[in-house]
């Protein structure tokens, strides 16, 4: 890779493309800001391209790295569009980096603070948004996955290693929302979002059902056939509480009664992960993964899209393929924006790897260059104009122009 990379690649719009940006930035004296091909071949005499993702030497990050470049780099728009929801002097910053498996990004708007899990750690985390520590939520995850907060403002916590929903409630006691459908445990809940109408909808597929996130199945189960897998040494009360044998895959919905409902099964969509519903909550998107423990078959690793006919789900479809100059990206977390924009996380090979962001009508306008793929995201903040993003054993944050639109 050349040491002068362009800011701007003739496939994305460059930042002239608005004249007000233009105009402010530059007044700022950003005049490298220009594509490449105004200026002809390379870089205007004199200027050299600022460090980035996909850069020799690669960007720095944290609180060594040195000033960030503006407008950042790794921050490419794909439309003109895309110019509106983000802001040209913020930059990517790296908050934290002694994480594990970081996931379930969710913003308490009372508390002014962010919970997050680490997985394969079996911590829940909590940045605080004054002072920028990460410090201890809780002493035990339970190798939590996915977080929200619901419309009363409680936490609400998919725990992998106990294969079951919680809800913590304001007079600090815990119950349990969903631990089995059908008479069988459930998976490894995945991710959760909340609905005005006191509904919660969660993904159930089998990725914490090994030995790494939660526990594999007892012998025999699809997750440890043939039972050489010691599923029950190493931590207390694996098997006591919650499932044993992983199940098929669902989404769930878990109604204001408290009955559990399947909107979704794994005929119908293999190996769900993240979901959010649109602004109007007509819609709910669902992102499909690759195949979990005890699977053959997995996940499209596309994005789909489901009517939302109150309780149940209409006829879906593909929202976004997650494709990008040819390669499967494979999508993971993600949230809507106020405007009904749809941010999703992304992994796969450095330099395309990071953040998507599709407008309403599934079309990519966006994305953000991150060093890791990114599990999960929201937006957070007392504006809520904060992006964060949970990459690997890292936390990003970025201040974007728009606003998130869930209340977590």
């Amino acid at each position: 890779m050349s040491a002068q990379m362009p800011l701007f690649d003739d496939a994305e719009v460059s930042p002239l493309a608005l004249s007000r940006r233009a105009a402010i930035t530059t007044g700022l004296g950003f005049a490298c800001l220009v594509r490449r091909n105004a200026f002809g071949a390379g870089t205007p005499s004199g200027s050299v391209s600022p460090a980035s993702v996909v850069s020799q030497p690669a960007r720095q990050w944290g609180a060594g790295a040195p000033p960030a470049y503006l407008p950042d780099p790794d921050v490419i728009a794909l439309d003109p569009s895309f110019h509106d929801l983000t802001y040209f002097a913020a930059p990517i910053r790296r908050l934290w980096d002694q994480g594990g498996w970081l996931e379930g990004p969710a913003w308490s708007s009372e508390g002014r603070f962010l919970v997050l899990s680490d997985v394969i750690q079996s911590k829940a985390l909590r940045y605080i948004w004054e002072t920028g520590e990460i410090t201890q939520f809780r002493p035990e995850g339970y190798a939590a996955n996915g977080n929200c907060f619901d419309f009363d403002g409680r936490l609400v916590v998919c725990e992998d290693f106990f294969r079951r929903v919680v809800r913590w409630e304001h007079d600090g006691s815990v119950k349990v929302l969903a631990d089995s459908f059908d008479g069988k445990g459930l998976n490894s809940p995945n991710d959760i979002v909340p609905h005005p109408d006191g509904s919660l909808w969660f993904t159930d597929p089998g990725y914490g059902d090994n030995i790494t996130e939660g526990h594999a199945d007892a012998p025999g189960g699809p997750a440890n056939r043939d039972g050489r897998l010691r599923w029950n040494i190493g931590r207390e009360l694996i098997g006591e509480i919650g499932g044993t044998k992983r199940q098929s895959d669902h989404v769930f919905r878990i109604d204001p009664d408290g009955s559990v409902k399947a909107v979704l099964q794994e005929m119908d969509l293999h190996d769900p992960n993240g979901l959010c519903f649109s602004p109007d909550y007509k819609k709910l998107y669902i992102v499909s993964t690759p195949k979990g423990p005890g699977q053959s078959i997995g996940g499209d690793q596309a994005i789909h899209v489901y009517d939302v006919n109150g309780s149940t789900l209409g006829p879906g479809q593909v929202f976004a393929d997650m494709r990008l100059n040819g390669v499967q990206m494979n999508p993971d977390g993600i949230r809507v924006d106020v405007f009904g924009n749809l941010w999703c996380g992304a992994s796969g090979p450095l330099g395309l790897c990071g953040v998507f962001v599709f407008n309403p009508a599934g079309k990519q306008i966006g994305r953000l260059r991150l060093p890791q793929g990114c599990s999960n995201l929201t937006f957070g903040g007392p504006k809520r104009d904060h992006l964060f993003m949970c990459a690997a054993n890292s936390l990003f944050v970025l201040q974007v122009g728009t606003q998130g639109f869930a209340p977590s």
